[in-house]
């Protein structure tokens, strides 16, 4: 018989850990929540002081029966959800339907899934925090009252299956208002003035930083062509001469080890993943794969942290394989990081290989592609952590002609340092050299350039500017974010056009009215708030009830009078001038579950609908048909064939009307701001080249 059951969220954790306990051990997945508030009805009882009302998940019935059954004919049962208020609230959720007493040690936890951190595990069962479930069940009800209140009423003064959120709808309003400011920006003139000198055989550039007067350094904005011009006519009246020289070092430190809003940053940028694919890969390599002469093993910390701590065992072994591969040079002794006034649970490491040793070539052939380039990043990321700082040489001049000065600065690398790693990720700066100068030289000049500048509106949010945005401002948690983003695109508030949130017609309509009738729902300091009083609940300082009691009093007034004065808005179909071939009619656009699509207007006379597609005025390589643009379900942007199904022609990159020169391919084109890299759509073929943008 056996003594011990272990309870864990998913069924590839439950196969890594299993093979760490012995034959006295079974460890069972619940697979995930298994009580949860009810979709059918608000599930949460205002009028009893807010108390939720909890059901079994539909379809978890076998599960929670197997559960049961082997609770029975265990000894010890043991909750290893996992280390975070989700976690805390299912295991809290387990014990009751388990019957156990959440007094009891039943509670164990780990931030690594590796065979000395499961055994200690065991040894220190301690009793569920009460806190922590209380701060996940206000954050779950406080979405639930707002979820459930706002979206019939937006269902039933504009159209069905629109939603609000606590959080989502203020990323909807980042969203809106950058587009906003981008749309009103005025663009200002400006003009820059740079110097290039000759010394032997060397140049260098230095720039224009402004005027001597009264003794004193001012720097000058050049606002226009005249403001230049007539500094131009002076600086030909002298020479330039070295004014100053200064020479000094600069120290470069190593990043941090990633938390999950970093790595998912880095996911976006560094490898092109979307914060929903880093998180789904990240989640299997905390669980456990599958490592040749090993079996399944977890390969990283849990990912779901805004705690930079390392232990003292991973600094330790990290310090070790440095001065191993690299030399004593290249170690820090052992940095460690503090974590910043908003963490709340620092027995939380940050995002690291749980084996220094597991490089990331060692195990390549263990992981698939997009295993490896996370495992990889998060293995360079720590380790480098870990090394001494790069050191520069620097130089910085000071050149004056006549009452205006310019400055020149040179940076040369001394020391790589923790660069010796991370250059790989193109960290590395490249050195600015200056040629030898001593002060009171007089400089030959090669050429001036005085140049127009405008200035630009920011930028459009990428995943990874959105994050971190909402990272800074304090809205969301670690684990909030993908399904944040994943949430407004699905709800089509949002799209992605070429990596960049840009908000539809709907989401400027509903933030909009957010903003009129629930100006606190949508207002950043207020969501901020909320996430500190949540954090004090985590930490047993703040009552959850209290929380959302004071939250809905506000709340139900805002929503009464909403419920009064929002006008019912019609939103008329967009006509194409696609001619329905059923009935002749114009086909209008519809939205549907899975996005946009072409439907007769003539419904239900007519019921004829069809995709909605936009031709480029580019032929299929494999079968002649039109090359179509399309919108993924994620709302990203793809080109396939017109001719779908028949023809499975599919690419991420717009194809351009131009074959490869070296294979005859069709070509591609990805747009950033540098230009355009044009490339060659067959991968075995190396044919790239790099346009301007015009």
């Amino acid at each position: 018989m056996q003594k011990n059951l272990v309870i864990v969220e998913s069924p590839a954790k439950a196969k890594t850990i299993g093979k760490f306990l012995g034959k006295n051990y079974k460890v069972k997945a619940s697979v995930g929540h298994v009580r949860d508030l009810p979709k059918s009805d608000l599930g949460v009882d205002i009028e009893n002081n807010f108390e939720p009302k909890y059901i079994t998940i539909r379809g978890k019935g076998p599960i929670i029966k197997e559960l049961k059954d082997e609770a029975k004919k265990s000894d010890n049962i043991y909750l290893a959800t996992d280390p975070d208020r989700e976690g805390e609230a299912i295991s809290w959720h387990l014990a009751h339907l388990l019957n156990i007493d959440e007094k009891e040690p039943v509670r164990i936890e780990f931030n690594e899934i590796t065979k000395s951190a499961i055994q200690q595990s065991v040894k220190k069962p301690r009793p569920i925090n009460i806190d922590l479930v209380d701060a996940q069940q206000a954050r779950r009800i406080l979405d639930r009252l707002v979820g459930y209140k706002i979206s019939p009423l937006l269902w039933k003064k504009i159209r069905k299956g629109l939603s609000a959120g606590r959080v989502q709808s203020v990323a909807v309003k980042l969203i809106c208002d950058r587009e906003k400011e981008i749309k009103g920006f005025i663009p200002q003139e400006y003009w820059t003035i740079k110097a290039i000198f000759l010394k032997g055989k060397d140049s260098f550039e230095a720039n224009f930083y402004g005027e001597l007067k009264d003794g004193k350094e001012r720097k000058l904005e050049l606002k226009n062509k005249e403001e230049t011009d007539n500094i131009l006519k002076e600086l030909k009246k002298d020479e330039f001469y070295v004014k100053e020289i200064k020479a000094g070092t600069k120290k470069r430190n190593p990043y941090p080890p990633y938390i999950t809003s970093t790595l998912q940053q880095d996911a976006t940028k560094k490898l092109g993943f979307s914060t929903k694919k880093a998180m789904i890969i990240a989640q299997q390599l905390y669980e456990g794969i599958e490592i040749k002469g090993e079996g399944f093993v977890g390969l990283i910390t849990y990912m779901r942290t805004d705690s930079t701590r390392i232990s003292e065992e991973a600094i330790k072994s990290a310090d070790d394989y440095i001065v191993k591969e690299y030399g004593k040079e290249y170690s820090s002794g052992g940095r460690r990081f503090h974590k910043n006034s908003k963490e709340v649970q620092d027995a939380h490491e940050s995002i690291r290989p749980t084996h220094i040793l597991r490089t990331p070539n060692t195990i390549k052939d263990s992981l698939t592609s997009d295993q490896y380039k996370l495992y990889k990043m998060i293995w360079n990321r720590f380790v480098s952590s870990q090394m001494s700082a790069a050191l520069y040489n620097t130089l910085s001049v000071k050149i004056n002609c006549g009452n205006y000065i310019f400055k020149a600065a040179g940076s040369i690398l001394k020391f790589d340092g923790f660069l010796k790693l991370y250059e790989s990720i193109d960290e590395k700066e490249r050195d600015t050299n200056i040629p030898p100068l001593d002060e009171g030289e007089r400089l030959n000049v090669k050429e001036i350039l005085p140049n127009q500048h405008f200035t630009q509106p920011p930028a459009q949010y990428t995943e990874a500017t959105l994050i971190k945005t909402m990272e800074e401002l304090g809205i969301g948690r670690p684990s909030t974010y993908s399904p944040i983003i994943s949430t407004i695109l699905s709800r089509e508030y949002v799209i992605l056009e070429r990596k960049y949130f840009k908000p539809t017609e709907l989401g400027i309509l509903v933030n909009d009215l957010m903003k009129e009738f629930f100006k606190d729902i949508i207002n950043e300091e207020f969501t901020a708030d909320m996430e500190e009083k949540l954090d004090k609940i985590a930490e047993g300082n703040y009552k959850w009830k209290k929380l959302v009691e004071d939250f809905y009093k506000e709340f139900k007034v805002s929503l009464d009078v909403a419920e009064k004065e929002m006008a019912e808005i019609e939103i008329k179909d967009e006509e194409t001038d696609i001619k329905c071939e059923k009935c002749g009619r114009n086909m209008v656009i519809k939205h549907g579950r899975y996005g946009k699509f072409l439907a007769c207007p003539g419904y239900p006379e007519c019921k004829n609908t069809k995709p909605l597609v936009k031709e480029i005025n580019v032929s299929c390589p494999l079968c002649g048909g039109k090359i179509v643009r399309r919108r993924s379900k994620k709302g990203r942007t793809f080109y396939g064939c017109s001719n779908f199904p028949n023809c499975n022609f599919l690419s991420w990159d717009e194809p351009i009307n131009e074959k490869c020169p070296k294979c005859g391919s069709v070509l591609v084109q990805k747009k950033n701001k540098n230009g355009i890299l044009i490339k060659c759509i067959n991968k075995d073929c190396d044919y790239v080249r790099h346009e301007n943008n015009k």
